[in-house]
C-alpha cells in the first residue's frame, strides 16, 4: 500500500492530491485513488447512517439527568 492520499475535488470532481486543491474544497483523506472517487457514495452512506441513528435516538426519547441539581 503506497502512502499517498488522495482526495476528491469539489471543484470538479476529480481524484486529486493535497497539493492540487485547497482543503475547503475536498473531501478526504483516502488511502487510494478507487476511495477517493467513490467520496459523495460514501458521504451519503454516512449520512444515512447518521440521520437513521438520529430517528431512532429521538423515537426512544432523550435520556435526561434529574433536574434536582
Amino acid at each position: 500500500m503506497s502512502d499517498e492520499q488522495w482526495y476528491y475535488s469539489l471543484i470538479d470532481g476529480r481524484v486529486v492530491r493535497a497539493d492540487e486543491v485547497r482543503a475547503a474544497d475536498r473531501l478526504g483523506p483516502y488511502p487510494d485513488r478507487e476511495t477517493a472517487a467513490r467520496a459523495l457514495e460514501i458521504a451519503r452512506e454516512r449520512t444515512e447512517a447518521n440521520d437513521r441513528a438520529d430517528r431512532e435516538w429521538a423515537e426512544r426519547g432523550a435520556e435526561r439527568p434529574d433536574d434536582d441539581g
